[in-house]
């Protein structure tokens, strides 16, 4: 709806500053008008801005929340394996030092002096050595 001077007038028509202040009021009504269509239409824009921005940080938060599980799978995987291996050194060193005491009594029995060496720490420690390059496995080791 649109004002003009007459549906605006107080009434004093016949006055023209009254007229000439009913043009500006209605100027200014206009003008407000206006700003406020422009202040809507900007906050409409900004309304569709964040929610695009929302759906797009959703579906960086959906890819990230993936990866996260992928990561976590693959660590249990390994941390299973890390275990089953530290099992089968827990094995293997057993076995080898009943290895080392039956050579050992055997030298003692027979009286032939045999050098059994104790197990090195490197081997009971394998994370630790300097460069591993390679995974050892434990059917290879006691090959004859």
């Amino acid at each position: 709806m649109t004002l003009t001077p007459q549906s605006v007038s107080s009434g004093s028509d016949a006055d023209p500053r009254y007229v000439k202040f009913d043009e500006r009021k209605m100027k200014r009504m206009e003008s407000n008008r206006q700003s406020t269509k422009r202040s809507r239409m900007r906050k409409q824009q900004r309304l569709e801005e964040l929610k695009s921005e929302t759906t797009q940080l959703q579906n960086q938060n959906s890819i990230c929340r993936d990866k996260i599980d992928s990561v976590e799978r693959k660590y249990h995987s390994v941390d299973t394996e890390n275990n089953v291996l530290r099992a089968q050194l827990a094995e293997l060193t057993e076995r080898l030092n009943s290895l080392n005491e039956l050579t050992q009594f055997w030298a003692d029995t027979t009286g032939f002096p045999v050098d059994v060496a104790e197990i090195p720490d490197i081997l009971l420690e394998p994370w630790q050595l300097p460069c591993p390059t390679h995974a050892i496995a434990a059917s290879d080791m006691f090959q004859f």
